[in-house]
């Protein structure tokens, strides 16, 4: 807290997304380097940590594009932002049983905190996982780039329309620096010109424009189009356009506001699925319809996995299984909110799951 407060003393105001990145980034001060967010002790939890038969699937569908793409005697395999390693983990289980795949694999983790990659380290003991802190350090493929909740936590900047004026919104103090608050500042001429340019302005007055991950994307495609390969990511989010505030905070699995200790809980925001649809098409990607966590993982098999796997489970077991896949499913659970997109090299007519 001091930290911002301190920034904000001497700077005045900052834009949102530095803020979040602040809150959520910094060596020292930030969410994610200095704690273990994830599970029932932590803050939220995610779909590996609810099932693993999420990563079975995950690493099913990795397999079946490598065979799609002519098992290639080297794949790598780079997980963004992979948490405390469960999925990775789980991944791994899998990947073992098909022997030519495994031997064929490597695995990159990309991964900033410190803090999170002692904990990975701690539960992925393998030769073949490498942690790298940057995309750039990619240089071999074909490359398959999988994501779940990655790009949610990324800053975004938001901008407040009133008539035909628009407003970026920074973050400052009250008159007696002891509270954080919202101020609008009048947005830059180059920062309306992006949110025209990718079409991002309707009807609403608020406009949020995920400026962070799409520099991601930009170069995921690139490393895509240079090495061959695809980008699978799982997010909560939204396909039809429509611009609204959906930034919000979670501390011990409830919402909270970001302004009450920042750094000391999680910040996100829903991921504008068609934007990110565009952003990959016009990178040039063969960009599949965006489908939702509940379809995809439908397609490709899991109910009848579960059904299979629950022949050898005593009914206290099997009755925990269907739950947990109940909340990867369900639609008032994570079945619809997720949403799932694929990109490949054009050329590519890869579609499981979709």
């Amino acid at each position: 807290m001091n930290k911002i407060i301190n920034i904000l003393k001497e700077k005045k105001s900052i834009p949102l997304d530095q803020f979040i990145n602040i809150a959520l980034y910094d060596k020292k001060f930030g969410y994610y380097m200095k704690k273990n967010p994830f599970g029932k002790g932590g803050d939220f939890i995610t779909s590996p940590l609810i099932s693993n038969l999420f990563g079975e699937m995950l690493a099913i569908w990795c397999v079946a594009f490598w065979e799609h793409i002519g098992k290639p005697r080297k794949i790598l395999l780079v997980e963004l932002g992979p948490g405390d390693g469960s999925l990775c983990k789980d991944l791994l289980k899998t990947f073992r049983q098909f022997k030519n795949f495994y031997n064929s694999l490597e695995i990159n983790l990309l991964e900033i905190s410190d803090k999170l990659i002692t904990i990975q380290k701690a539960k992925i003991n393998n030769r073949r996982v490498k942690w790298i802190k940057k995309i750039k350090e990619i240089n071999s493929g074909p490359v398959i780039f999988l994501g779940n909740e990655f790009f949610d936590a990324l800053p975004i900047k938001q901008i407040y329309k009133k008539k035909k004026l628009f407003f970026e919104k920074y973050v400052t103090l009250s008159n007696d620096n002891k509270k954080i608050k919202f101020l609008h500042k009048k947005a830059s001429s180059n920062l309306i010109k992006s949110i025209q340019d990718l079409n991002l302005i309707s009807s609403s007055n608020i406009i949020e424009y995920p400026v962070n991950a799409l520099e991601y994307l930009e170069i995921i495609a690139k490393k895509i189009n240079k090495f061959d390969g695809g980008i699978l990511t799982f997010d909560y989010g939204y396909v039809q356009k429509k611009s609204q505030n959906t930034l919000q905070s979670v501390k011990k699995h409830r919402y909270t506001n970001p302004f009450i200790k920042p750094g000391h809980s999680d910040i996100t925001s829903h991921i504008n699925f068609k934007l990110f649809h565009k952003i990959l098409k016009k990178n040039n990607l063969n960009v599949k319809k965006i489908t939702t966590q509940n379809e995809f993982l439908k397609k490709i098999g899991i109910l009848e996995r579960a059904n299979i796997i629950s022949k050898k489970m005593t009914f206290k077991e099997k009755a925990n299984m269907f739950y947990r896949l109940k909340r990867l499913l369900d639609y008032r659970e994570m079945g619809i909110l997720f949403k799932v997109l694929f990109a490949q090299k054009k050329g590519r007519k890869f579609s499981l799951g979709f």
